[in-house]
């Protein structure tokens, strides 16, 4: 386990979902502190979970706090975002247990795909990600380009 300000989320890993929607982060991934409700879900709109540490959490904290209460529209965008959102921890096999909401979102079954996206992952579907084409060869060119490397 790692520092939780130190974590990042690297690599990808097949694990399987258990009948009660339960998924076993990496070990690599989890840190001190993991077994509170320290993560944040949410359905990206691509049909796959996102999942935020909580350093991020922290960051997203600070920019929701930032619309104004007398912001209607962005009140109510907030109001959206939390009622789809689902907070957990690990428990000591370091499985998450993921909503229903969230299973049916990312059309996840018996087996799911994790992500490192190096400050947050997420979690596909494995038929739906599997399906994915990630062998373009310009693909990493383009990455690097994106960040300016």
């Amino acid at each position: 386990m790692v520092a939780a300000e130190r974590a990042f989320y690297v690599g990808e890993f097949s694990h399987s979902v258990d009948a009660k929607g339960r998924l076993t982060i990496p070990s690599k991934w989890r840190f001190q502190g993991d077994d509170a409700e320290v993560y944040l879900a949410l359905p990206n709109p691509g049909g796959f979970i996102t999942v935020y540490p909580p350093k991020m959490i922290d960051r997203f904290e600070e920019q929701v706090s930032k619309i104004s209460l007398g912001d209607a529209e962005g009140q109510k965008l907030i109001t959206q975002l939390g009622s789809m959102a689902h907070s957990f921890g690990c428990d000591k096999q370091g499985r998450i247990n993921l909503n229903d909401k969230l299973i049916s979102h990312a059309g996840i079954g018996k087996k799911a795909v994790l992500v490192g996206n190096f400050s947050y992952f997420s979690i596909h579907s494995a038929e739906k990600y599997e399906s994915t084409d990630l062998n373009d060869p310009d693909l990493m060119n383009r990455i690097l380009k994106q960040i300016n490397v």
